[in-house]
């Protein structure tokens, strides 16, 4: 998987996520979530999509947004991230938190 570069311009960014490994059943989806309500001022979905990936999307400050996904990839005890793609987007302002979406 591949990653293009940020926006380097401090406003809201919005970045969708792609995780493969061993992030499901370790309580992945939960530590994101937990994760983006620190960080703060994050909102946005996590959910599963095939049997080892893992799919977020996330809007909020530049700085915010890159410490929220380098946590990400970093995961749960007991998780395992082989490979990860972050797609750079532009914001929307549609989602008012951060949750867990209905796995496809």
């Amino acid at each position: 998987m591949n990653q293009k570069p940020m926006p380097d311009d401090g406003r809201r960014v919005r970045a969708h996520v792609w995780l493969q490994g061993r992030v499901q059943g370790v309580g992945f989806r939960a530590h994101v979530e937990y994760h983006a309500r620190q960080v703060g001022g994050l909102t946005g979905w996590v959910r599963n999509v095939d049997d080892d990936t893992v799919e977020a999307i996330v809007e909020g400050e530049r700085t915010n947004v890159e410490r929220f996904i380098q946590m990400m990839k970093e995961g749960p005890r007991g998780s395992r991230v082989d490979e990860s793609k972050v797609e750079w987007e532009n914001p929307t302002g549609e989602f008012v938190k951060f949750g867990m979406s209905r796995s496809i």
